[in-house]
């Protein structure tokens, strides 16, 4: 196997005030997900979902772009079915991480974002891009179709935009990003900082135990019919009614206060 090399961090984490920001570290290549690299972000994240201190993820990046997908060189160096299996599968891994851990998780991207990069911005809840920002699932140039982050991103856009990228492989904007759903805001690269701390204040300022519930949801009732999908949601509602959280904000509501949470 081609290892990368680890005298830096590939991967940093900072935590404050209940906001914990995940950076992919590997600027000289453009943030290519190597093997070591998913395996420390897996473990991040699966760490980050026992952690009751932290309430918000936010997923940025060093260097001119915020991931060029996997790290072609290391694979080409491993050529075999088990090593690549193994790669993709643990990409796969850590997708399902994103989507099943409480607490939301905001993609801050800019330049590019190919393959399993848009694959990383389509699976995070929420999105906020420069405006340099280009999105692309660009695989299919080089013989090998881009399968895994076709999951994430027919899960957000339309099956024709989808295809369009995958089967064409060119670059969108920031701009025809926001338009088709993949991402939820564009502002100026200077702006980025200040969009996503009034993101994560508005998310702070929420019921933890709400949106935990929530998010679950959201992700199982996608894979389910209408009506199992109304009857497990129906659950789901009724479950939150019950919590501590729920009757102190309906009773702040109707008393015309601020709710105190307890995240209970």
């Amino acid at each position: 196997m081609t290892k990368v090399d680890r005298d830096e961090d590939q991967l940093l984490r900072t935590d404050t005030n209940g906001v914990c920001t995940l950076t992919l570290n590997r600027p000289r290549a453009r943030n290519a997900l190597s093997l070591e690299l998913m395996e420390d972000l897996l473990a991040a994240l699966t760490s980050i979902s026992k952690d009751d201190s932290v309430r918000v993820v936010i997923l940025a990046a060093n260097g001119p772009a915020f991931c060029a997908g996997h790290d072609m060189r290391q694979l080409r160096g491993t050529p075999t079915y088990d090593y690549y299996k193994k790669t993709f599968s643990t990409s796969s891994a850590i997708m399902k991480q994103i989507m099943r851990l409480p607490q939301p998780v905001i993609a801050r991207v800019h330049g590019m974002a190919t393959a399993a990069g848009c694959q990383l911005v389509a699976t995070c809840d929420l999105a906020i891009a420069a405006t340099d920002a280009k999105f692309a699932t660009p695989g299919v140039h080089i013989g090998l179709f881009c399968s895994t982050p076709m999951v994430a991103l027919s899960r957000n856009i339309g099956r024709k935009a989808s295809m369009e990228m995958l089967m064409l492989g060119d670059s969108i904007t920031a701009e025809r990003a926001l338009a088709l759903g993949l991402i939820n805001k564009i502002v100026a690269d200077d702006a980025l900082d200040d969009s996503l701390r009034e993101m994560t204040d508005t998310i702070l300022a929420k019921s933890s135990v709400s949106l935990a519930m929530g998010k679950v949801a959201f992700y199982e009732q996608l894979e389910k019919g209408v009506t199992d999908a109304y009857a497990h949601t129906g659950e789901v509602m009724a479950r939150n009614m019950m919590t501590a959280d729920a009757v102190e904000g309906i009773d702040a509501f109707i008393e015309k206060r601020t709710p105190v949470w307890t995240g209970k």
